[in-house]
């Protein structure tokens, strides 16, 4: 069994006992329920929200706290002498999908 959930403004097709990074959510060790669920399927039966499924949610368990990737970023005027270098780290949860529930 499968569902696409919405969380942090972004949409992840799980599983469950996958482990993802998302935005962060609360402290370690906390259990959450995502209500947003767009989408659960269990083989060829498929039933699609129009936006949300009803009566759907899928609950997890919050890991560990994460940064993300560094990333630079870079500003530059051409002929100004004006440069401008910054990085940025994203905060991030590690959760593990422990249910489904239609």
């Amino acid at each position: 069994m499968f569902a696409v959930i919405e969380t942090g403004g972004k949409q992840y097709r799980v599983e469950e006992g996958d482990v993802l990074d998302v935005e962060l959510l609360g402290a370690e060790g906390d259990s959450v329920a995502f209500d947003r669920v767009l989408m659960i399927g269990d083989g060829d039966d498929v039933s699609v929200g129009s936006p949300l499924v009803e009566g759907a949610s899928v609950q997890a368990d919050l890991v560990d706290t994460i940064r993300g990737p560094k990333i630079k970023v870079f500003k530059k005027k051409r002929r100004k002498g004006y440069k401008r270098t910054r990085g940025h780290r994203q905060d991030l949860q590690r959760i593990r999908i422990s249910g489904i529930s239609a």
